[in-house]
């Protein structure tokens, strides 16, 4: 009897080994790394992408940056991650001002392949019709003609909006105010 109490003991022992174990793995796992200048390296690679070195020599060849408010906050928590199709949180950027502006600029120009938004700096034309909003615009991409649904069109701030057409293609003003007078007269009704 006394043997087979010191059996029970030993597997207690590994149970609770094995848990704690799992347990940190698990805490490891949901645990967020802050990148900061002091602890993370950015630096273009020749094809155009970024690599990334943390301290302690760990390095990867290649990362994507996500926003996690990519509309009211876009500069502040960007999760860094691995490319592969599980797309492994590797940090977190908490805030990208903290960074080298060279650092910011790489960042920026990756992103901003990610998240394309033209923005609207003049409305030429805008008709209803059956239902749909027709604009024809200039944004800093170009001259563009999209439609929409006629609804609402979301306001991100008080003057600032984001317009998604049809195909779901968005577009964004950061200050309505800053348009001319006529432009902004011509979108009234969405306003």
């Amino acid at each position: 009897m006394a043997e087979f109490k010191n059996t029970l003991t030993v597997d207690k022992a590994e149970q609770d080994r094995v848990v704690a174990e799992q347990q940190k793995k698990v805490e490891e796992l949901l645990s967020v790394r802050y990148l900061t200048p002091e602890t993370a390296t950015f630096a273009r690679t020749d094809g155009g992408f970024v690599a990334l070195t943390l301290t302690g020599d760990e390095r990867y060849d290649r990362v994507n940056f996500y926003r996690a408010f990519p509309f009211s906050s876009p500069d502040t928590y960007i999760s860094v991650r691995e490319p592969d199709t599980k797309a492994r949180e590797i940090g977190l950027i908490e805030r990208l001002a903290l960074f080298p502006e060279p650092v910011v600029a790489i960042i920026n120009e990756q992103m901003n392949l990610r998240y394309f938004t033209p923005i609207i700096t003049r409305v030429f034309d805008l008709k209803l019709e059956y239902g749909y909003a027709y604009w024809d615009v200039m944004t800093d991409r170009g001259a563009c003609q999209f439609s929409m649904n006629s609804g609402s069109i979301p306001h991100l701030s008080e003057c600032r909006l984001l317009i998604s057409d049809v195909d779901g293609n968005r577009f964004e003003i950061p200050d309505f105010t800053k348009l001319p007078q006529k432009d902004i007269k011509k979108m009234d009704m969405f306003l």
